[in-house]
């Protein structure tokens, strides 16, 4: 018997953490077992007080990072299949059924088409990019699904990186291949777009993604982001 275990790091998300969890609720199937884990990295903002007065979530704290707030949830799940979500993202109807489909057929990793809450046409572009299964299109607000057993074979994600992790961890599941692109839609928010301007964000991650691609550490990735970036 299958068991999804639906993990979202946070991070002062009190404005959005509530709808998040409204959502998942609204659009799981409930025809198969799930628990929902939320993993706080240090928030101040009373994010930890409203995910403990909901029973239904498991509270894991664990230090800042994406990376390390997604192991540190994986560590604590007793699912067979783990789905890493970010907290702006919003999946569509029955996808636990959908990833429960995929990884019967033997699709041991994979991620939701996307698309953005907003019309800028650099972004519609980049959102219909991703129905397309090549690593060049993939990138953590898709979501992603993996079964426990092959999460815990490739070590789960790399620490090191601070920023990057999601793409790291999709370049060696690929290597893998074992990667597949459900053809349903994943709603995220534009909000780091319209925070940075759309075309001045898009120019900086393809030159986080150049610079990985020459060899640059996670280290240097993470410098230039918090030089570019807000």
């Amino acid at each position: 018997m299958n068991k999804l275990s639906i993990i979202i790091p946070v991070l002062n998300e009190i404005s959005t953490i509530a709808t998040t969890i409204a959502h998942l609720e609204k659009v799981l199937s409930k025809k198969i077992a799930y628990e929902i884990i939320i993993v706080d990295g240090g928030s101040i903002d009373g994010t930890i007080e409203k995910i403990k007065a909901n029973d239904a979530l498991k509270l894991v704290l664990s230090k800042k990072g994406r990376a390390k707030q997604m192991n540190a949830g994986a560590n604590t799940a007793s699912g067979d299949i783990l789905y890493f979500l970010h907290c702006d993202s919003f999946p569509p109807q029955d996808f636990d059924l959908a990833i429960i489909s995929q990884v019967s057929q033997g699709n041991k990793a994979g991620c939701f088409r996307m698309e953005f809450n907003d019309n800028h046409p650099v972004l519609r572009l980049s959102q219909w990019f991703t129905r397309i299964n090549h690593i060049a299109f993939r990138g953590g607000d898709q979501s992603l699904f993996v079964t426990t057993q092959l999460f815990q074979d490739i070590k789960g994600f790399n620490e090191e990186y601070v920023i990057y992790e999601d793409n790291d961890i999709i370049s060696r599941l690929y290597a893998k291949k074992q990667f597949v692109v459900i053809p349903l839609t994943l709603f995220t928010s534009a909000r780091r777009y319209r925070q940075n301007g759309v075309w001045r964000l898009q120019y900086h991650f393809a030159m986080i993604h150049l610079k990985r691609k020459l060899g640059h550490s996670p280290e240097q990735l993470l410098n230039y982001y918090k030089q570019n970036i807000l």
